[in-house]
């Protein structure tokens, strides 16, 4: 149901967030790996804080996930109304 007001009222895919996070984990991580390897220091601690922001990303991905309807509706749920304030 589409109210004409989606880019106020946005709603982020969170399933399709967390999976792309869970891919970014894995290649930052092997990328801190490979790179402290090869005796790369300064890629390997950049691969190191990107894997960081990334779990961080996740947590609060997954806590949203948790707290339902809210953060992760359903068709079922309609559109928010957009702020009156403005």
């Amino acid at each position: 149901m589409r109210s004409g007001n989606e880019p106020v009222t946005a709603r982020s895919p969170l399933r399709l967030r967390f999976w792309l996070g869970v891919w970014g984990l894995v290649w930052a991580s092997a990328g801190t790996a490979v790179f402290s390897l090869v005796g790369r220091p300064g890629w390997a601690a950049a691969c190191g804080v990107l894997a960081v922001v990334v779990a961080v990303d996740l947590v609060m991905i997954v806590r949203h996930l948790h707290q339902g309807p809210h953060y992760q509706p359903g068709p079922d749920i309609p559109p928010y109304e957009p702020p009156r304030d403005r």
